[in-house]
């Protein structure tokens, strides 16, 4: 098998070598369509006339809310899906193998602030770096690179004559980063299942096989407003919101030292951190002359696996209504705390399951990674959760760069080009090939 493996692989990467540039344009023009979360209509558009130009059975489809909202891992963005269609595309095996999804997310992150970037965010910009260079832009490593080799993947093979057993299904998604409700969730849903799922997320040094669990809450600490020249006959709640924000941190601070879990930590053991608790907004007020009747905070706190979100919650109630009770004026007003937008408990893939066992040997075979990647977790969450709820073993694995979510985001395109080869040859051992 592992002959008759490089052999198709001497193949794959002949081809991929002869269409680097078509790759490099591929990309560079769905970089350039600007699709932030909720305005993923056109980038989606795209990647269905890929599809079809690739002779796959394309399904165009809008996620239902009213038949996701009572799934436990249904996250609810707050967006309409109309005019934001999930797009499957299906090669179909022989028959007799396994099958395999690839999948990917249109949407992005904003860019700003813009004023910071050396490149437009949504210029695709290529810069010299190794053979093929750098390519700059928004959404570049996360993930419209691996978007674009599950593509090339799947040509690559049609091109060298290689024919499945097992049907090969390719998705483009929406709203990953807002939680993927009406994205990959909707997929399994509707009845997109496989013997195996593979998100080409920026995972290069590590094959991502766990994740943590994450909700958000809101805290609404309440005060009393007042004129600023008689403001000592009002409450400022932005004062009482301080040791409510104190003890977040110290809280944060505690569990780092704490609430450890060791593939977490596997990538950068120096560091030692398996989970994280983020205030990311604070609001009191909206005049200086005015004494802020109410003050808002909200968070994101992350659970490892052994944890769960019930018990983390109680702990955070608890330790809310510790700081209340010290202060006068909250132990008569309690601050309220709720829960919102992203949740999931954490994620673990059997690492011993033989498809990451596979994936593992078909990486060390082809050696496109130095030094060898680990099974590892990160500490942020992924669509490759959504896999285990619905019996399908799953990893994420995907082209190199670096900036995802922050300025100059940008893949290295010799990456991608590997990517798309250890996709096409896993492919091949996986689903099996048509003699």
């Amino acid at each position: 098998m592992i002959e008759s493996l490089r052999t198709i692989d001497a193949q794959i990467q002949n081809w991929l070598a002869q269409h680097a540039e078509a790759l490099t344009e591929t990309l560079a023009a769905l970089v350039r369509i600007p699709s932030l979360v909720g305005q993923e209509g056109p980038a989606q558009a795209f990647m269905r006339e890929r599809y079809e130009e690739a002779g796959l059975e394309v399904t165009v489809f809008e996620a239902d809310r009213a038949a996701l909202a009572d799934h436990p891992a249904f996250v609810d963005s707050g967006i309409g899906f109309a005019g934001r269609p999930n797009v499957i595309g299906v090669w179909r095996g022989g028959g007799g193998g396994r099958s395999l999804i690839l999948n990917g997310h249109t949407d992005v992150v904003s860019p700003e602030p813009v004023s910071e970037w050396r490149y437009p965010p949504f210029g695709a910009q290529v810069v010299p770096s190794g053979r093929h260079g750098r390519m700059y832009g928004r959404g570049t490593q996360d993930m419209k690179a691996g978007l674009i080799a599950n593509l090339f993947a799947v040509r690559a093979l049609q091109a060298c004559g290689i024919r499945l057993k097992g049907d090969l299904i390719l998705q483009s998604v929406i709203e990953e980063e807002a939680g993927g409700g009406g994205g990959t969730l909707a997929c399994f849903a509707q009845g997109y299942r496989a013997d195996g799922f593979i998100a080409t997320e920026p995972h290069w040094r590590d094959v991502c096989i766990a994740h943590p669990g994450v909700f958000y809450f809101r805290i609404v600490v309440p005060g009393r407003s007042a004129h600023a020249g008689r403001a000592h006959e009002g409450v400022n709640a932005a004062f009482e919101a301080v040791p409510i924000l104190l003890m977040l941190q110290a809280w944060d601070r505690e569990r780092a030292e704490r609430v450890h879990f060791e593939a977490f930590e596997r990538l950068d053991p120096a560091v030692r951190r398996s989970c994280h608790l983020n205030v990311g907004v604070v609001r009191a007020g909206d005049w200086p002359s005015t004494v802020p009747g109410q003050a808002t905070i909200e968070g994101r706190l992350s659970f490892v696996p052994g944890e769960r979100a019930a018990e983390v919650k109680r702990e955070l109630e608890a330790r809310l209504h510790a700081v209340a009770e010290q202060s006068s004026w909250l132990r008569d007003h309690p601050p309220q705390v709720t829960y919102f937008g992203w949740h999931t408990e954490p994620w673990v893939q059997d690492d011993a399951h033989p498809f990451v066992q596979s994936f593992l040997a078909c990486l060390d075979m082809l050696e496109v990674v130095h030094p060898k990647p680990v099974l590892a977790g990160t500490t942020a969450g992924l669509d490759t959760r959504f896999a285990s709820l619905f019996g399908v073993p799953a990893l994420a694995w995907g082209p190199k760069g670096a900036g995802l979510h922050g300025v100059d985001e940008y893949v290295e395109l010799d990456s991608v080009l590997d990517c798309a080869r250890v996709l096409a040859v896993f492919a091949a051992h996986w689903c099996g090939v048509c003699s």
